[in-house]
């Protein structure tokens, strides 16, 4: 754990250095005035991404058997946690994942369909963001400018397929023998446990990717959420006074993601992020200053949408640290069995 949080600490101060180094090269005052002509577009930008959010949740809702299926508005709330985190923290880029999988099992789902909704959601993700990249780099190839770009888009996308392919084995019958048998290996209480516990793991995780209409569904709405963050680039150069067309807005929108999927061991891409909407902007004569201010007006919307996610976590972790503290109190419903009377126990569990 500390090499995570120095390795993120390093990633951060180096992914800053980068952003002011680029934000001076491009001028602070061209950058500055390039901000305030977006004005009401700021506004803009972060519904948008509220937007993106609410369909990523249900994306991810979808993926859940009807009967065991949380409230939407749950899944709503832990997208907010899932993309403040990753975000905003330097956790990297699924720590955020972990920390939405936990706080599921706050809301009463089991630990492991938690655990495998959120790793199945990250696949979905994973695989429809390529194919948002391809769709960028289709459309890149058609429009006729800088075959440099393309080659290099395309090679980045070759190397992503076998970790994406690894990342779908990993979660079927190959990954579970793996697993299984190295906990096998050792001896005692604890290890049983984790095996019982992996073992259930992958049974959810079967049964997640068993349903083609959940999955297909769970695409499909991914998908969506892709292409609706265009609307992130069309409307803050409208703003500018630099308008740029759809296919160009998803070309640097798409191709964009994939630069800061490439950069997941920097919290929040800074500074790849903003070399490499220059770099993208760039081929279609959009000048540096307002590629970074394209780019810093994503992170105010990274700020206004991910700080209530942050928000949210802090709530209902203190929520249940409140509910431990008072059930462990002294004449507290938890000692209600040792005066005598036995606790109705849930369905399907004995009573104690």
């Amino acid at each position: 754990m500390r090499i995570i949080r120095t390795t993120g600490l390093l990633g951060l101060t180096i992914g800053l250095a980068l952003l002011i180094g680029l934000t001076v090269w491009s001028g602070l005052e061209p950058v500055r005035a390039a901000i305030a002509g977006i004005g009401i577009g700021v506004l803009l930008v972060v519904l948008v991404r509220a937007g993106t959010a609410s369909i990523a949740a249900v994306g991810w809702w979808v993926l859940f058997p009807p009967k065991e299926r949380p409230r939407l508005t749950t899944c709503l709330s832990l997208r907010f946690v899932r993309e403040g985190a990753n975000a905003l923290l330097p956790l990297g880029q699924v720590g955020g994942d972990l920390i939405g999988a936990r706080l599921l099992t706050f809301c009463g789902v089991p630990g492991p369909l938690a655990t495998a909704s959120v790793i199945v959601d990250v696949l979905v993700l994973a695989v429809t963001q390529a194919l948002f990249a391809l769709t960028g780099l289709v459309v890149l190839v058609a429009l006729g400018v800088d075959p440099t770009l393309a080659w290099i888009a395309g090679g980045g996308l070759l190397l992503a397929m076998p970790m994406l392919v690894g990342f779908w084995l990993a979660q079927r019958r190959g990954g579970r023998a793996v697993v299984v048998g190295l906990l096998g290996r050792f001896r005692g209480a604890w290890a049983k446990t984790l095996a019982e516990k992996a073992e259930r793991l992958f049974v959810d995780l079967s049964a997640l990717h068993a349903s083609r209409s959940r999955m297909g569904a769970s695409v499909a709405l991914h998908y969506l959420d892709w292409l609706t963050g265009i609307g992130e680039v069309f409307v803050a150069f409208y703003f500018m006074g630099h308008p740029v067309s759809l296919a160009e807005a998803l070309v640097i929108e798409s191709l964009m993601h994939a630069i800061r999927g490439a950069a997941f061991a920097i919290p929040g891409a800074l500074g790849a992020q903003e070399a490499g909407l220059v770099a993208l902007c760039a081929v279609f004569g959009i000048p540096p200053d307002q590629a970074i201010a394209l780019s810093l007006v994503k992170r105010v919307a990274d700020l206004a949408t991910g700080v209530p996610g942050l928000a949210i976590w802090q709530w209902m972790e203190g929520r249940r640290w409140r509910g431990r503290r008072t059930a462990a109190a002294p004449g507290s419903a938890s000692d209600a069995p040792a005066a005598g009377v036995v606790a109705a126990a849930p369905p399907g569990h004995a009573a104690p």
